[in-house]
């Protein structure tokens, strides 16, 4: 199940720079179109980037009662998008109404474990989970994985353990990627495509080592090289 393209976070609040940025690429990108871009643009966006022959990751983490979160994944499937996403601790019966809603389309749905901007000592003391980090993370988890998901956003130091507790199908798409000479910015648990691809991550996410690059078609294409193990 491992996807040999990265996923590009597109970092941008308009249309207008996306568009421009995807100028300077050939071929078919894995995109992740977050909050902030899709509040600011819409469904319009998401279809024109499908139009281009991109598939695309919506990442909106939806986090609410079931029916809502089923009723607004219904909506979501008619814009077949290869990927979108929850939050785990909405729970069991939440995840299974957002699979409910998504029933005849294409589109896999992750969860949300942890945040990558999370620590340990952040998640036991503002969320009062008093167990490890990864512990969580694996529970959330088995979780997503009884309730029919296919996989989860985690961060790369807990794709191991994901895969031995829920099968190396389950999809373990991992944000915080940073080439080593990258900044980590406002992420806590990081690493660099390489050990992604060691530490058993089926996805990397990676934004602005590319989207900000002096040359993001090169930036791409070495991450790229790192992560496929070349």
């Amino acid at each position: 199940m491992r996807n040999e393209r990265p996923i590009i976070a597109l970092d941008f609040a308009t249309k207008e720079q996306v568009l421009e940025f995807l100028k300077g690429f050939d071929g078919s990108l894995f995109l992740k179109v977050g909050m902030e871009l899709f509040y600011q643009e819409g469904p319009e966006l998401v279809r024109e980037i499908n139009r281009l022959g991109h598939d695309i990751f919506l990442d909106l983490k939806l986090h609410d009662i079931p029916n809502t979160v089923e009723s607004a994944m219904r909506g979501i499937a008619k814009l077949n998008v290869a990927m979108v996403n929850v939050h785990a601790a909405g729970g069991l019966e939440m995840m299974r109404a957002a699979k409910r809603g998504l029933k005849g389309s294409d589109t896999q749905l992750i969860a949300v474990t942890q945040l990558t901007s999370t620590s340990e000592e952040g998640m036991q003391k503002e969320q009062l989970i008093p167990v490890s980090l990864e512990e969580s993370v694996v529970h959330y988890a088995r979780l997503a994985d009884d309730a029919g998901l296919d996989g989860v956003v985690c961060s790369v130091h807990e794709a191991e353990a994901i895969g031995d507790a829920c099968g190396e199908e389950f999809l373990r798409v991992t944000p915080g990627i940073r080439p080593s000479q990258v900044s980590a910015d406002d992420q806590k648990r990081v690493a660099t495509p390489a050990e992604a691809s060691r530490q058993g991550s089926t996805h990397i996410v990676v934004g602005r080592a590319i989207t900000k690059a002096s040359n993001p078609k090169d930036s791409y294409q070495q991450i790229r090289a790192e992560w496929s193990g070349q």
